[in-house]
């Protein structure tokens, strides 16, 4: 990890966009250990499933604002109440099945929500560091077995990947002609292509992961639809970090914004079915995975990042391995499962990932 003091946030007005989610649950709970003052923006918390943000406490120590990224009033509303000056962009229809079923509401909210979102930094006056946070499927998937780096080309095969290829351009015109200009006190603006997490409390639908937890629990065989596809998996506190890195080097140096990938070394690209294996061993029951495509929409089936620019900039690298970042993601659903303290649990994780050399 770059030599870098996380404690900087330690009094800092931080505002985060979709923050009742997977990852802006694991995020507003590091900020808050740090002392981070945290307004998150998103929309109320669905029901559907158990929620993060619930069972991580993480809810008693952020002010909520609840709306609709794609709401521009209510979200330039928010971020003058939370008189930030660094800010997080998580808010997003995250799921690539989802984007098939219903593109308008995947293109509304991930690209007019990224307009939005930086049409309110634009007007606001007191940013300084903004990260926006898209995906590693952004590039043109031509099933190259190296990985893509960011200058490669931009264009998302579905509609999900297609509307954060769409969020990244629009973060490149926002930055070129109001925050980089020389009209207005520079607002530093990067974008994180970050890969496939995992980690404790992710409920998702159509993730492989929550699929095998809720399969384990319910002792049925984990279906796998594309045991074969490889992704860089890594465990959510990776890129967490990258996103606080990022967001406090360009703060003190605006020179450092850009656009960075942030992956697993190579020998974390492991393909689907291997995780499940991992999955199984780590959840220790007579458990097996077994093959199931559902013939359902196209998904790449070979994906893997170049990280060399992060590394290179910020001298960050990742901490845990695929095998440990099965491990814990086990760890924190059996604490969960058995009536554990899940805060507690998630503060030990991030201590043993900060202390991990």
């Amino acid at each position: 990890m770059a030599v870098f003091d996380f404690s900087f946030y330690k009094g800092k007005k931080v505002f985060v966009t979709g923050h009742t989610g997977f990852k802006g649950s694991w995020l507003c709970k590091i900020l808050a250990k740090y002392g981070a003052i945290v307004t998150g923006y998103s929309l109320p918390i669905d029901n559907t499933f158990p929620s993060l943000f619930e069972l991580s406490g993480v809810q008693d120590e952020v002010n909520s604002i609840y709306g609709d990224i794609r709401n521009l009033k209510d979200l330039e509303n928010a971020l003058e109440c939370s008189k930030a000056d660094i800010v997080f962009h998580l808010a997003a229809q995250p799921i690539v099945k989802d984007g098939y079923n219903n593109p308008v509401y995947t293109y509304e909210t991930n690209v007019m929500g990224t307009v939005n979102l930086l049409e309110c930094v634009r007007v606001n006056g007191n940013i300084k560091s903004v990260l926006n946070v898209t995906t590693d499927k952004v590039y043109l998937n031509k099933e190259w077995v190296y990985g893509y780096r960011e200058n490669d080309e931009l264009d998302g095969y579905d509609p999900y990947s297609n509307s954060k290829s769409c969020s990244e351009l629009v973060t490149h015109s926002y930055k070129n002609s109001f925050f980089n200009n020389g009209i207005k006190p520079q607002i530093a603006v990067s974008t994180a292509r970050a890969g496939n997490v995992i980690g404790g409390g992710d409920f998702a639908p159509d993730r492989i992961i929550p699929d095998c937890i809720r399969a384990a629990i319910k002792k049925q065989d984990i279906i796998v639809r594309n045991p074969y596809s490889t992704r860089p998996y890594q465990h959510v506190l990776e890129p967490l970090f990258a996103y606080l890195l990022i967001a406090g080097r360009q703060y003190e140096d605006p020179s450092l914004q850009g656009f960075y990938n942030v992956g697993p070394d190579e020998v974390d690209c492991y393909s689907t079915g291997d995780l499940a294996d991992l999955f199984i061993y780590y959840w220790g029951d007579e458990i097996k995975w077994i093959n199931k495509s559902d013939n359902g929409p196209h998904e790449a089936t070979y994906l893997k990042l170049d990280c060399s620019k992060i590394k290179s900039f910020l001298n960050w690298a990742p901490r845990w391995n695929l095998p440990k970042a099965v491990e814990k993601t086990v760890e924190w659903t059996k604490c969960w499962i058995n009536g554990g303290n899940i805060s507690a649990c998630m503060e030990q994780q991030i201590d043993e990932f900060l202390a991990k050399q």
